[in-house]
């Protein structure tokens, strides 16, 4: 991953877990088992979706490739994954995640097979301004065993916040518009990435370098 990237990448995980303040320190994960099976590609099937907004799967879908391939993972397309599993009978993510993940990962030649599931994914409006919270569990299992190699599940929230130079009935006013937009058209790329960031990038939590990536040591 370019040095840039991954940059970019801490401090927006460094500014999330600051935001967290109180949350608890976790206890690093076991990777004996990620690194034994040493995976060199992943399959992501698509997402299942327990809340109740009903763009919100395949929206959050298409914001998993990049972040896994800036790990140093080969990432099949998500969307051609999506059409072929289609074609082969598996038109639903509740029967895909409920599939043999071996035969998943067989389809495609797949070394492991990533699943997310949106367990959250909720607007509160109060006042005049709009906050969006969301809970995703990922697991990731090996394409050979179907043995868990990986999970996680994490929680996060999104305020757009509106500027109006300094004047307070400005920023009363665009409050409440960005607001309204918000709470009818949430926006699913901010909280995706921060979902993502926090799930793949923390340290003793996230997923392994891959090898792909110049800076991993498996």
């Amino acid at each position: 991953m370019h040095p840039m990237i991954r940059s970019s990448a801490f401090l927006l995980l460094g500014a999330l877990l600051a935001l967290g303040g109180c949350t608890p320190t976790l206890a690093p994960k076991d990777y004996a088992d990620f690194r034994a099976e040493a995976p060199r590609s992943i399959l992501i099937v698509p997402v299942t979706n327990k809340s109740t907004q009903a763009d919100a799967a395949d929206n959050f879908l298409a914001t998993l490739p990049i972040p896994l391939a800036e790990r140093g993972y080969y990432v099949f397309p998500v969307h051609m994954v999506k059409r072929t599993m289609e074609d082969d009978g598996l038109s639903d993510a509740d029967m895909v995640a409920a599939s043999d993940t071996v035969r998943l990962a067989a389809l495609f030649g797949a070394n492991s097979v990533l699943y997310a599931s949106i367990e959250d994914w909720t607007s509160r409006y109060i006042l005049l301004s709009t906050s969006t919270s969301v809970k995703i569990h990922y697991t990731l299992k090996s394409g050979t065993t179907g043995k868990t190699l990986w999970d996680r599940t994490v929680q996060t929230v999104y305020s757009p916040q509106a500027s109006s130079g300094g004047n307070p009935l400005a920023s009363l006013i665009a409050g409440a518009i960005i607001a309204a937009i918000e709470r009818a058209h949430p926006s699913y790329l901010p909280l995706a990435r921060q979902a993502n960031t926090l799930a793949f990038y923390q340290e003793g939590q996230g997923v392994l370098l891959g090898p792909y990536d110049s800076a991993a040591k498996r």
